[in-house]
């Protein structure tokens, strides 16, 4: 993989070029690292509009595109936006790798690349590519997607994953791991995407006896509350509350008591530097084991990994 062409389309981001700039258009041979030949290809060989500020001179046509080993699509801002027909032209007749960055999975969707193939993207626009390839299979829980030929990443810095992730499997791992440390930044990331989402807040019912319940065990989630101490708080049997309960939030009561301790224990990893076995403690888990088979579970990493990226530093 020596020749390596991005695409450039109006409103491609400007941080996914860079990216592959980065990368590939970087001389690091003094590290054993390349040379590559980075081709800049556009419709026309034309300045391209970038976002969210610039333009960027062609270095080549869509003709450039043929004579490359790996052709990287950049995200766009508006993912949705047209893709020129001599684009999808372009696309469908190149038979090396393609690789989609955030967004760029769009221009492979209409392309027909994703048809039958796994494929992700930033996760705010996981369903709207569910919609756009609806004959792919849309990954919500990873950084990178790798179906040989065709390749997409996850949002923003997902796409230098995927970068790190085509140089390993063309030039190996050491190679890989000399570029990571030129970059500043693991080889690898430990989970996938899911524990970057934003949580979204519980709904709060608005039934008066519910509400209070709710607001009632948010206070003492440490607690050995459990969803009998629940319903016995509202005045409720068991199986009513828990109906009424489902109806008011769309979830059950155990199902949202856990949901509430992982978050405790989230805001603890990120603002605390309590050990784990006392997060698990502070926020209902029990035992640090149970913390870990939790966090691995909702969001697919163990806590030291989930701090190490989200703790919130201290002012000195």
């Amino acid at each position: 993989m020596r020749v390596v062409g991005v695409l450039v389309l109006p409103g491609s981001r400007t941080f996914d070029v860079s990216v592959v700039g980065e990368v590939w258009g970087v001389d690091r041979s003094d590290a054993g690292i390349g040379p590559f030949e980075l081709r800049l290809c556009a419709p026309g060989r034309r300045a391209t509009p970038l976002h969210p500020v610039g333009h960027l001179q062609a270095t080549h046509g869509l003709s450039g595109l043929a004579g490359c080993d790996l052709v990287v699509v950049p995200g766009r801002v508006d993912p949705l936006a047209e893709v020129p027909r001599s684009v999808v032209r372009a696309l469908r007749a190149f038979d090396g790798t393609v690789a989609a960055l955030c967004s760029g999975a769009f221009t492979l969707a209409a392309a027909g690349l994703l048809d039958g193939r796994g494929a992700t993207t930033h996760w705010r626009l996981l369903d709207t590519l569910e919609r756009a390839a609806p004959s792919a299979t849309v990954l919500r829980d990873v950084l990178f997607t790798d179906e040989g030929r065709v390749l997409t990443s996850a949002g923003v810095v997902g796409g230098l994953d995927l970068c790190l992730h085509l140089v390993r499997r063309a030039h190996g791992a050491e190679v890989a791991a000399a570029l990571a440390r030129r970059l500043v930044m693991p080889p690898t990331r430990e989970g996938g995407q899911r524990q970057y989402v934003d949580p979204p807040l519980p709904p709060r019912p608005d039934r008066d006896g519910i509400a209070s319940t709710v607001d009632w065990a948010v206070d003492r989630l440490a607690d050995p509350v459990g969803v009998g101490d629940l319903a016995e708080h509202a005045g409720l049997s068991e199986r009513t509350f828990h109906r009424v309960f489902l109806a008011a939030t769309g979830s059950t009561p155990g199902r949202w008591l856990q949901r509430q301790r992982v978050l405790l224990a989230q805001r603890l990893l990120e603002t605390t530097d309590l050990p784990v076995d006392r997060v698990a403690e502070r926020s209902g888990l029990g035992t640090a084991a149970n913390l870990r088979r939790r966090l691995r579970a909702e969001l697919g990493v163990a806590p030291d990994a989930y701090r190490r990226t989200f703790r919130v530093p201290t002012a000195s």
